[in-house]
Order: C-alpha cells, then structure tokens, then sequence
C-alpha cells in the first residue's frame, strides 16, 4: 500500500469517526460514493476465498447461499456473484449506501438481493445461508470504548443464521480485543481456521488481513484452532504478528483443557445458541445467573434425553436438587442422573444443585428467581409456549439443629448438627423403633459434603435427686420423676455411612489371617469408624490419624470418641506417618504427647525416630481441600506412586490397602486403577447403588483369594464380628457380595 492510499485512509477515518453510528455512514457514502476497500483487495481474496467455498455443500455455486453483512459500497459481493456465487445477500444498515449499490448492480447482477438491515439484529430465518462472508464488519462494531455488546449481538445472529455445516469467514485484522471475541464466541462446536491474506510486495511492512474461518457443528465439542500462520512469510509489522501467534497460543492452551476435562463447566451465554434444539443424549454442566441477572447464581445440568418408545410428557423441565441431597449417587453421578431423566419424562431436563448460598431462600424465592434463566434454557422446537414445570427431591429431613458450629484453620467451617430424617433403613428401625435422630459433621468447604454421620441413642443416665440443682441438667436433656435422667448419645455399634461398611467388607479378603491385627486409619472424621471397628473386631489394634486437632477436638466432645490401649489417635501428617511410624507400639515409645483438655487421654503429636513396625491395614479415608483436582476423596498425594510404594512396603505379607475414592470424572478414576495395579498385584473394588464413593481394596501378596473361597471367607468374618444387635451387621455381609476382582 503507497504512501497516497495510506493519507486517502487516514483522512477517511477522520470523516467516519464512530464506526457504529449509521449517521456517520449515511454522511460518508454520500459524501464518497465510489467504491473503497478497506482491507485486501480482490486478487489477493479470490483463491483463498474461492477454494473455501468450494468445500461447502452443495457445490454448485449458484446453490449456495451466501450473506455479506455491512457489505458497505465494496466490491467483494460483485467480484463473488462474477466467479458463479449468484445468490447472495448483502445487508447494511446505511440506506444510502444500499440504493447506490442496487442502482449499480441491478441490471448486470439481477439475482443479487440488498437489504437495509442492522446486522446486530437480522431479520432472517435461523439456518438460511451456507455462508457468511464479513469484510471487516465485526472490526467496525468492536469499537474498544464501546465494548463488546455490539459484537456479541452480530456473533450471535451470524451463528442463528448459518445452516450445519456452514461457515463464517471473518476476515479481520486480527486485534487482541476482536480475537477475544471471535475465539470465546466460537469455542463449543465450531471448527476453526486462521490463516494470512498474501499482500502485494511491499518495502514495508504494512497492516495485513487475516481470514478466521468457523465452521458450524452440532455438537459442543472444542476443537484446537488450525493455523498455517508459523509458515506463512507475514508481510505485516512484527507487534501485529507476535500478538496474533500469542492469541493463538494462548486460545488453543485454553480449548485443551475444555477438552481434556470429563465435566467442563459452561457459562450459559457460550450455550443459548447449542441448546436451541434437542440434541438426544447431550449433558452439559452449566453455570447460571448471578452478575446482576438474578440473586443467586447456580450450579446446572442440562440433559436431552433418549428417544422413548412412549411420547414425552414435558418437552422441558427443571429438577431441583437440595444441598442436603447432591451427593447422593442418583444425583450425584451420570448414570443416577439420566435415571431422573428417565423417570421425568422430560425432553429436556434442567437439573439445578442447591449450595449454602441458598439456605436463607425460600423455595418461592428460588423458584421465582430460576424461571428467567431456565427460560433461556427452553428448546425452541415444540414448546408452544407451554409453562416449565419445577420438580423438586425433597431433602428428607423433618427436623434440624445445630448443636456446634466452628471455623478451624485447616478444614475451614464445620458444623455439628442433629437430624431427623422422614425415612430411614428399615433394619435399624426395627431395632430402635421409636423416631431416630443422627448427628451429622459437616464440611462446608466441600459443597455438600456430609463427612461423618452417627446414630443417636437414647440413654439412661444415673439417679439425680428431684432437688438438684439446675446446672446438672443438660441441654438435650429430660427429667425423669425417679430423679434419672436421658441423654442422647452416639451409638457405636451402627455405621450409617453405606461405604464405612463397605470398607469393612473388605476386610473378607484377609479374614483368615485376621488373628491380632494391626490397622492404621488415614482421617478421623467423627472417629465413627474406628470407635466401630474397636467396638465390632475386639482383634484390632488401630491407630487413627488426623491432621487437623479441631476434628479430633469435635469428635471427642460431640461424637464420644475415646481412646484405650487398642484405639489411638494422632494429629500428624497421615502421608508423614505411614513413612515414618505405621505402629502402635512404636508410636507409643518413641512419640511424644500432650494432654487433651476435654478428656485427659493422651495423643500422639508427631513421631520422631521411630522404627517402622508392619501394619495389616491401612485405610485412607480423607476428603481433599482442593476440589480443583477433580478428586473428593482422597487428596492426590495419597494416590501419588511413591506414597503407594510405600504403603506396600509398609504392610505385612498379608496386609490390606484400602482408599475411599470419591471423583465425578472416569478418566481420574482410570488414572488411579492404573497407578495402583502398577504397584500391588490384585485390586478389588466396591460400589454401592446409591453411593457416589467407590472403595478400592489392594493385596499386597502375590497370591490371591479364590473365587470359590468367598463364601468361606465372609462366614470367617462374621464370626469375627461381634454386635449388639446382629442384624445391623447383615449389611456388611451383604456387601462382601459386591466385591468385584479387577483382573
């Protein structure tokens, strides 16, 4: 470009100024009626621009149908129509410039149709054109003081109006604030191109035209953006080149990790454009609201369900899920929530997960404040302005009290509170008939995370006289005529945590060498299952490690966890500890400890010098601060391979690794399963129906129980088992059935 076509341009941006402004055109085409291009020129366009072209359906270019929106007065529409591409439509919204472009082109080009029209706002019916081809249209309305609404307006018309598997060719100069729109608006379901426009030889380098090409798909794949930039001989200056590679670099780190992910989360404005149609079997995670559009902001996912056999009930619906109830598996996992897909009879449901940040709401409140947002959810086809019915799971508590409430450094807060819940086991309600109470440890860094859960049982304490004074009744308490007095208390001989019983079962796998046994337990909780275990196998030795002395503080007061010479606990490092110690006896002699204020019972701090003893079990059942990694349960480290490593150097000939494994994505699960059968040779797994947690059980032997030895096994223990009441342990019977060999 020569020094006179550069002074021509500056001194038509000073007549233009605003860019968006329809005055400012009208004025300017009137002003200069003749034709202007703005950026490359026809034979620089038309082999690039025809060969793309070409690879639309149908082939035969008078078929395809073809918008120039903001075609202005340049001749890219006539040049196109020349080469065969006949049916086109041009849209701008200066009226003048569309009236001297019908009076120009009207008798040589009769096919070509013009139409005043805004481009942010095109009165065309969705999917009519093959292809939208933008001469710098989206660079005038993505003026940087105006922002990007314009933009995103145009963008959003560009995908209503193109059919599957057509394409946008945007070509562009490529800014930063215009590739941020483009590369975001066009990141779920499009294909992606940038290439150079080739500019005539110049001794300068000058601004160069680059064509972004996106291709319509059904899906919300994420596609990595292709580009022959890197041999490409750029004849523009190297801040406009090093910034588009940079963009490009940047964008396509940014659409691995979208890919690699099992459940990317999606803001709901990436998705209005996706989800205007059914697309059968589709799940997305979804955010919605928040930012000024609604009062709450939540946790969504959408599912298109399967084509059924009987016609649908709803062509959409909204499923609200409680906090109380997310984790559960029907919830919680894939294969639970298309069960509630199912049973909806919903084309498309909507399910919404309710968080902390909903507990003052109403369910009025919620529901007002969804309505708007699953709106803009609803499929377009079929809805015949029906209304969206709201179904709702009910949380299943009658009663709830917080009983404690406290903030600690490491766990962050934690609440103790007590339940009654409209539904329980029938086994454990037919023995305690009378309404059950549970009381509960909450973690509310994890979102709906219930950490520990006990069964309170009514208790009988002592002989008070009918004069005694107030300070000896307590809270909870009720005052008997006879002076005694009840007391809720956790009762130990009953897990209500389904996979507390499922670790338990595994222990079938060893049970013939279950003589005096040695079990390391990696995270307290509630200390519900090593108070179990203590009360249930009078063979087990355990220690018990907590890294946080608030929880161990809260299991001793509110919980009933005690220690004797067969149950200890220690506030440590669990990774730390299974190194360094891995023995009761030698934590004992070698260890140092500080008395506890609330029962005087003495607890190990750390380990220092101590001589590694061989464990039997070693059981890892903590929740992970970080949910980033896309594990619940365990932290990561607990997974890492050389903390394996160490655990089976750690247990005895016939010793048992269990971990409680709790991650919404396969692929994390898969990675796990591998790096474990890297390190011990036979794996077993457990998973209950309605649980989210998978318990992975490892053999550090070679040799490994027969099939046919199960029966056997499990009937030595159950009679390793001792209970109060036998028929709470059928479940963990029940559950040595389910072991699965991960052969």
């Amino acid at each position: 470009m020569g020094s006179k076509t550069k002074t021509k341009k500056k001194d038509i941006l000073e007549t233009l100024g605003d860019f968006t402004s329809k005055e400012n055109w009208d004025n300017f085409f009137t002003i200069r009626p003749d034709s202007f291009e703005w950026y490359a020129e026809w034979p620089n366009l038309r082999d690039p621009l025809i060969c793309l072209l070409q690879t639309l359906t149908p082939p035969s270019p008078p078929s395809l149908q073809l918008l120039v929106p903001g075609c202005g007065n340049s001749r890219l529409s006539e040049h196109l129509y020349d080469a065969g591409y006949t049916s086109i439509t041009n849209v701008d919204f200066s009226k003048v410039v569309i009236s001297d472009m019908l009076r120009r082109n009207i008798r040589s080009r009769p096919l070509m149709r013009w139409r005043v029209m805004d481009m942010t706002s095109m009165q065309f019916e969705d999917e009519a054109f093959d292809a939208v081809v933008d001469k710098g249209g989206l660079d005038a309305l993505m003026e940087p003081e105006l922002g990007p609404d314009l933009g995103n307006q145009y963008l959003l018309e560009v995908k209503r109006v193109l059919k599957p598997g057509g394409k946008f060719v945007c070509l562009t100069l490529a800014e930063s604030h215009v590739l941020d729109i483009l590369f975001s608006k066009f990141r779920l379901g499009w294909k992606m191109s940038v290439n150079a426009i080739p500019l005539n030889s110049s001794s300068k380098p000058n601004l160069q035209t680059f064509m972004v090409v996106v291709e319509k798909e059904l899906s919300t794949t994420v596609h990595q953006i292709t580009s022959l930039l890197r041999n490409a001989s750029l004849n523009c200056n190297s801040e406009q080149a090093s910034g588009l590679r940079e963009a490009l670099q940047n964008e396509n780190q940014v659409r691995e990790k979208l890919s690699s992910s099992s459940d990317t989360l999606y803001a709901m404005e990436d998705l209005q454009e996706e989800l205007a149609k059914i697309s059968q079997g589709r799940r997305l995670q979804l955010t919605l609201g928040g930012q000024g559009c609604s009062i709450f902001s939540y946790r969504a996912v959408v599912l298109d369900a399967e084509e059924l056999s009987d016609p649908f009930t709803y062509h959409c619906g909204v499923f609200i899920v409680p906090k109380i109830r997310a984790c559960e598996w029907l919830f919680f996992s894939e294969e639970g929530q298309w069960m509630v897909v199912r049973s909806s009879k919903a084309a498309r449901l909507i399910m919404v997960f309710l968080d902390t940040s909903h507990t003052n709401a109403s369910m009025d409140e919620i529901q007002k404040d969804l309505s708007p947002l699953v709106k803009q959810l609803e499929p377009k086809e079929n809805s015949n302005e029906a209304q969206i019915p709201f179904f709702m799971a009910s949380d299943g508590i009658k009663k709830r009290n917080i009983v404690h409430q406290i903030t600690s450094p490491l766990t962050g807060s934690i609440i103790v509170e007590d339940v009654v819940y409209e539904n329980v086991d029938d086994e454990i309600s037919r023995v305690f008939p009378s309404e059950l109470m549970f009381r509960r440890l909450v973690f509310e860094r994890a979102v709906n995370l219930v950490q520990s859960e006990a069964l309170l049982n009514t208790k009988l304490v002592g002989e008070k006289k009918t004069n005694s004074s107030s300070k000896s009744k307590k809270k909870g308490s009720q005052r008997r005529n006879d002076g005694a007095y009840n007391q809720m208390t956790v009762y130990h001989g009953y897990l209500a945590s389904s996979y507390h019983t499922g670790i338990i079962s595994g222990f079938t796998l060893i049970s013939s060498y279950m003589e005096t046994v040695k079990a390391v337990i990696i995270g307290l909780g509630a200390g519900l299952l090593p108070m179990f275990l203590h009360r249930c196998i009078p063979v087990l030795e355990i220690e018990a490690v907590e890294l946080d002395p608030v929880i161990v503080d809260i299991a001793r007061e509110h919980f009933s966890f005690v220690e004797d010479k067969r149950l200890k606990v220690h506030i440590a490092d669990g990774i730390q500890f299974v190194r360094e110690s891995a023995s009761s006896g030698a934590a004992q002699s070698h260890t140092k400890s500080s008395e506890s204020p609330s029962n005087g019972s003495s607890t190990t701090s750390h380990a220092e010098d101590v001589e590694a003893t061989k464990v039997d079990i070693i059981i890892i059942d903590v929740d992970s601060s970080d949910s980033s990694s896309g594990l619940a349960c365990p932290a990561p480290d607990f997974l890492d391979e050389s903390f394996l490593e160490t655990v089976k150097d750690k247990l005895s000939e016939q010793g048992l690794f269990v971990v409680n494994l709790v991650s919404r994505s396969q692929a994390i699960k898969d990675m796990v399963l591998l790096r474990m059968k890297k390190v011990f040779s036979h794996l077993f797994s457990l998973q209950h129906d309605e649980d989210v947690n998978e318990i992975h059980f490892a053999l550090k032997s070679e040799s490994c129980i027969e099939d046919h030895c199960f029966s056997e096994a499990t009937l030595k223990l159950n009679k390793l088992l001792k209970f109060d009441h036998p028929e709470i342990g059928q479940k963990i019977i029940n559950a040595t059935k389910k072991i699965k060999h991960l052969k």
